[in-house]
């Protein structure tokens, strides 16, 4: 009897292994593969602004080039989004940029560990985000910061429902942050695994041998969709970090 063939499995890919076990105060702190790339992410990124910011060349070299693109790139959405006063919240938006994308761009190497396929990062990030905007409101603006809640022009026997859609609007915004890029993240991965699984699967059939090359030219073009999406999902993130934080700072409707 013929072996049987292994299980497609692309959820695998995004298990969380312990690299260094370690236990503090009945607390797991192990050293993870996701803990592995988050440390080779930080170093990628602060790599690419010393060496891009390091020379004084007349002619830009491509690492600085990289590196004033990214940077002009960051501080016109937080200009344009939120104002030249929102640019005190320039190294907290290009920071998350920064690793987004860089998470989004490194996980897409065979083998490498995408960290933003995790809810749990994501959602971390975008509480991080609230979490600022709540309290830069309340330290700005006072108890002004409420007004956020409350639309001008509406009737007064509508506000109460008024107020609380936006209340419940603003309460998931965390949700909401976290879950798009963490979404979109998940399914573009097992998207490609379940391709070059087929693509396994046909050419190990030697009669549907000759049908391998459509997966194969379906994970070319998925994996320039991804690289599309890594970016935008980056975008995305940093320009409603942008959006939120201007209700900070301008909490009027």
């Amino acid at each position: 009897m013929a072996a049987e063939a292994p299980a497609i499995d692309p959820i695998h890919q995004f298990n969380i292994e312990r690299i260094l076990p370690l236990h503090i105060g009945g607390i797991d702190a192990s050293y993870t593969n996701a803990s592995l790339f988050m440390t080779i992410i930080l170093l990628a990124v602060t790599a690419l602004m010393v060496l891009g910011t390091s020379g004084h060349h007349i002619v830009p070299t491509r690492v600085q080039a990289a590196a004033e693109m990214a940077y002009e790139f960051v501080a016109s959405t937080v200009r344009d989004t939120v104002g030249q006063e929102g640019m005190r919240f320039f190294p907290f938006v290009f920071s998350l940029f920064m690793f987004v994308l860089f998470s989004n761009l490194i996980g897409l190497i065979p083998g490498a560990y995408t960290v933003t396929s995790q809810i749990v990062v994501t959602f971390a990030f975008a509480a991080l985000v609230i979490g600022l905007v709540i309290a830069y409101g309340f330290y700005k603006n006072g108890l002004h910061f409420l007004h956020l809640f409350v639309p001008s022009g509406v009737p007064k026997l509508l506000l109460p429902f008024i107020m609380l859609i936006e209340v419940i609007s603003f309460i998931s915004r965390p949700i909401s942050l976290s879950v798009r890029l963490f979404a979109n993240m998940l399914a573009g991965h097992i998207t490609l695994k379940v391709f070059g699984a087929f693509v396994g699967m046909l050419l190990g059939a030697g009669a549907f041998a000759w049908l391998s090359p459509l997966p194969l030219l379906g994970i070319v073009a998925l994996s320039a969709l991804e690289l599309l999406v890594a970016f935008l999902q980056a975008y995305v993130f940093a320009i409603l970090t942008c959006v939120y934080l201007n209700d900070a700072l301008h909490p009027g409707h």
